[in-house]
Order: structure tokens, then sequence, then C-alpha cells
């Protein structure tokens, strides 16, 4: 039996081995996997397509280096013309949108702040004629101020897609290394998968086979989580939206939950910014019934999402949502996604008694 002693030391010495580890990790996925990110994903993308080329080289008879190229070069024409198309689509609608703010602005949003303006300087007068001429000071002020401030969200959106602009020649390299590595790579997996294998001894082969095995079947998990998630918002718009009087409901509903899966934008980076266009344009009770909407679905995500997540990982709901929100803070989109499944990887390696970190 182990002495209070050793007890506590081992606790000290399993808790540092957790905290490197974690450090380690953080470290890995904050710097270095932004460097070799095109490799990564090529090696993906080649072991994705690994089994289709055995499959159709064995049929076939033709070598497989042949076929893996063919795949290859397939999926990226494939990926490349979709990937324009909604690019190019994306980046004129934002920018007839930035363009247009100030328009909207002097056309839409002034006159609705005008009249409205008067209307509580009638009422204002009746009490008090003299708080009037303060309003009127107080009002230009405002209207001025926020005329500057549409114009300078519209220059600095304008700035900011000139400086995506500006980082394309580095991310189109990225791209391009990528696509290049990838057809090293699936002309010569097995090669390349052999010789990482033989670094390793027979137990940290085992190891290495357990965690990719456990990663493949969580990246289907994940994918069917958000899918339910992703089915509940979209019920819930459907019904908040047909309800409402929106022309075209289910097709909005339908937009709407496939954006809120984005952490940061999300459902509210529509919702918002709808609603309160509407209120402008003085449909206060269509406004009114938006953000009901939006409120309700950004409650019900909130509570559902932890526990299914966490569910179909394996994990406590409450152990999912702090996973959820410190990845989130630390490593943005990676972050939200990769550290639940972190976590629940690292249960499953000690419930199978691979490795042992906790009780």
């Amino acid at each position: 039996m182990q002495s209070p002693y050793n007890k506590k030391k081992q606790f000290i010495i399993n808790t540092i081995y957790i905290f490197l580890i974690t450090f380690i990790a953080y470290i890995i996925f904050k710097y270095a996997v932004s460097l070799v990110s095109p490799f990564i994903f090529a090696f993906v993308i080649a072991y994705l397509l690994k089994k289709p080329a055995k499959l159709i080289s064995e049929s076939t008879r033709i070598p497989r280096k042949i076929v893996s190229f063919i795949l290859v070069l397939i999926f990226y024409s494939t990926a490349g013309v979709l990937v324009s198309l909604a690019g190019v689509k994306f980046i004129s609608t934002v920018s007839r949108i930035v363009s247009s703010l100030p328009a909207i602005y002097e056309n839409q949003l002034e006159p609705f702040l005008i009249t409205t303006f008067n209307g509580i300087e009638k009422e204002v007068h009746r009490i008090d004629p003299a708080i009037v001429e303060v309003l009127n000071e107080g009002f230009d002020q405002f209207v001025s101020s926020l005329g500057e401030n549409v114009t300078k969200i519209s220059l600095a959106l304008v700035g900011s897609l000139s400086d995506i602009a500006s980082s394309l020649p580095v991310f189109l390299i990225k791209i391009l290394l990528m696509i290049i590595s990838t057809f090293f790579i699936a002309i010569d997996f097995e090669i390349l998968s052999s010789f990482i294998q033989r670094q390793f001894s027979k137990r940290g082969n085992e190891i290495i086979n357990t965690i990719k095995q456990y990663m493949v079947n969580t990246l289907f998990v994940v994918i069917r989580s958000y899918a339910i998630i992703i089915s509940i918002t979209f019920v819930e718009l459907s019904i908040g939206l047909t309800i409402i009087g929106i022309p075209n409901a289910i097709l909005i509903a339908l937009l709407i939950a496939v954006f809120d899966i984005l952490p940061v934008l999300g459902t509210g980076g529509i919702m918002i910014p709808w609603t309160i266009m509407t209120f402008f344009q003085g449909d206060e009770q269509r406004a009114i019934g938006l953000l009901v909407a939006y409120i309700f679905v950004t409650i019900i995500r909130n509570i559902l999402e932890p526990k299914i997540v966490g569910g179909q990982l394996g994990i406590h709901p409450v152990v999912a949502l702090m996973s959820m929100f410190v990845g989130a803070k630390l490593l943005g989109v990676i972050g939200l996604f990769g550290f639940p499944i972190t976590i629940s990887l690292f249960v499953h390696l000690n419930n199978t008694g691979t490795i042992k970190l906790f009780k």
C-alpha cells in the first residue's frame, strides 16, 4: 500500500506530465501546424483517396500509382472549380454590400432617425419646450457622428478586403505546395507510411494505430453531431420564419442553419444585421419576431450542443462545453472542434488501458 507521501508525489508527477503534454500540444497546434499545414492536408487527402485507388487498381488492373495520380487530379480539379465559383460569388456579394453601406445609411437609416426624433421632439415640446433645443443639438451631433462612423466602417471593410487580397499570394503558394505534395504522397503512400512506422517500436505503432482508428471514427461522430445540431436549428428557424411571414422561409432557414456552424459568426452573423435593417426600414413587428427567433435558437443551441457533442464523444456535457470554450479562445475554429476530440481521445486511451492518465 502506497504511503500518503508517495501518493502525493505520484499525483504531482501525473499533473506535471499532463500539463507538459497539453502545453506541447498547444505549441504544436498554435505554431508548428500552420507551418506544415499544406503537407498535413496533403497527407489527409492522400489517405482518403488510398482505398478508392486500391479498389480501382485491383478491378481495372491499372497500376495503383497511375490510378492515384488520376484520382488526385480529379479531386483537385473538382474542388478548384467549386471553390473558385463560390469565392467569386462571395467576394462580389460582400463588396457590393460594403460599398452600399453609405447609401443605406443616407436613404434608409438617416430618414428613419429623423422621423423618430421629430416624434420625440413633439412629445417633449408638450412637456418642456426648453429641452427641445438641447435635444436638437444632441441629435445633430449624433447623426453627424453616426454618418462618419458608417463611412469609416465601410472604408475599413474595404481595406480588410484589400488585406485579404494582398495575402492571397502566400495562400496560393500553400495551396500549390499542398497540391504537389498530394500527388507525391498519394503515389508513394505505402512507402512513406512504412517508413514512418519503422521509426516507432511495436508498442508505439499499436498506440498510433489505436489513435488513428479512433480519430477516424470520431471524425464521423463529430460530423454526425453537428448534422443533428444543424437539423434542429433548421427546423426551429423554418417554423419561426414561417410564423413571422418571411418569403422562402425554408430556404433561408437552411442557409442560416449551415452558416450557424461557424463559431464566431453563427446564426447571429445573419440574424442580427437582418433584424437591425428590418427595424430601420420601419417594420418593427417583423424585427421583433426575428429577434425572438434568434434568441430562442441561440438558447436551444447553447443547451443542446454540449449535450449532443459530449454524448456522441463519450464525455460529460460540462467537459464538452468547457473544452469547446477554451479551444475556441485559444485556437479558434481548430480549437472548437479539436479540444473536445482530444479530450475524448485521452478518455478512450485511458479506458482501454493504452495509457493511464486518471482513475
